[in-house]
């Protein structure tokens, strides 16, 4: 089990605790169940990068602790 900090800039931070094997998708249906939004409205991405929904936390070498951005289309 891993736990990923989710910032959204607007002074929630929303902390998802999840597999390593898990998707992206799988991870915006935790914090979708979290906030209230729905998952196909959130992104996630780190800088410049958005994380695509089908690519797995360990692949994009996502750690226990880190910090990601989350934005709402």
């Amino acid at each position: 089990m891993i736990e990923v900090v989710l910032n959204d800039r607007l002074g929630k931070k929303v902390r998802v605790k999840c597999n390593g094997d898990d998707t992206i998708g799988d991870l915006k249906k935790l914090v979708a169940a979290q906030t209230g939004t729905r998952a196909e409205k959130i992104r996630i991405q780190k800088w410049y990068n958005i994380y695509k929904d089908h690519i797995t936390l360990s692949d994009y070498e996502i750690h226990d602790g880190m910090g990601l951005e989350l934005y709402y289309n």
